[in-house]
């Protein structure tokens, strides 16, 4: 057949044609299912690309103010600010913690900064001039570094759902354009095959009943014959009998020979 490189090499039975529709049952399921997850990946991918393009655009600004809020600082407080800056800072009052999340069955890696309560000594920082400039500059640093961990969440994200997204959509494609219209042709030919065998059963069958019945009308009509023949004429049919042949022949010999003349 025309279509054997696009369907399975299996025998045409009723056992295999059960197979085939319950592979195609679950390869229909399993598409719809593929299909759904990728458009609620597709959905979740287009919301975190918004967020990004929001946040970047923001984060020029941000990272503006932060940096010439240091510079103020600096000029305020003058440059012994940074010894006293790190004298003051013991531990970090801002933490980055990490998660996981769940779309559409795609393990994702969640970040999202903390800021530890309580106070600190860089809240008595710059007490004798600037201080007003350096608690500005660390707002303004914090709000920096928030972004920053925001960015850094959804940029990872958006690459963890862009290669889930490729896979799902080539399972799609797969199951879509080559699963399916494999099974289908399979089916189909499986169809074919077993509507040949049941005609040519068919056919056998009908055969055969028309050679019983012929034979049953040449019984019929044999019996038919014998009872037609009459109680008389039962004579007239026996061959004739061996010794009367015999004589016949002998007396058509006798008269075909003729005597030869005797001379004396």
């Amino acid at each position: 057949m025309s279509g054997n490189s696009n369907r399975l090499p299996v025998v045409p039975t009723v056992t295999v044609l059960g197979q085939m529709k319950l592979r195609l049952i679950g390869a229909t399921k399993g598409h719809a299912l593929l299909k759904k997850k990728a458009d609620a990946l597709t959905m979740r991918y287009r919301q975190i690309l918004k967020e990004i393009i929001d946040k970047k655009q923001g984060m020029g600004d941000i990272m503006k103010g932060a940096f010439f809020s240091m510079t103020e600082a600096v000029y305020s407080a003058g440059d012994s600010v940074k010894h006293t800056i790190f004298d003051n800072v013991e531990t970090a009052t801002l933490k980055v913690t990490g998660g996981v999340d769940n779309v559409a069955g795609v393990k994702i890696p969640k970040f999202h900064s903390v800021v530890l309560p309580g106070e600190t000594k860089m809240d008595l920082t710059g007490l004798g001039r600037g201080g007003q400039q350096l608690q500005s500059s660390r707002k303004s640093y914090l709000q920096a570094i928030e972004l920053l961990v925001a960015l850094a969440n959804l940029q990872t994200a958006f690459v963890t759902l862009d290669e889930a997204l490729k896979v799902t959509n080539r399972r799609v494609n797969a199951l879509e354009n080559v699963v399916k219209p494999k099974l289908e042709n399979t089916i189909s030919y499986i169809k074919g095959e077993l509507d040949e065998l049941e005609r040519e059963e068919f056919f056998r069958l009908k055969k055969v009943q028309k050679n019983k019945q012929k034979t049953a009308a040449a019984a019929v009509a044999e019996v038919d014959e014998g009872a037609n023949v009459k109680p008389g004429d039962e004579s007239m049919d026996l061959p004739p009998l061996k010794g009367a042949a015999k004589a016949a022949a002998a007396g058509n010999l006798l008269n075909n020979l003729k005597d030869e003349d005797v001379i004396f």
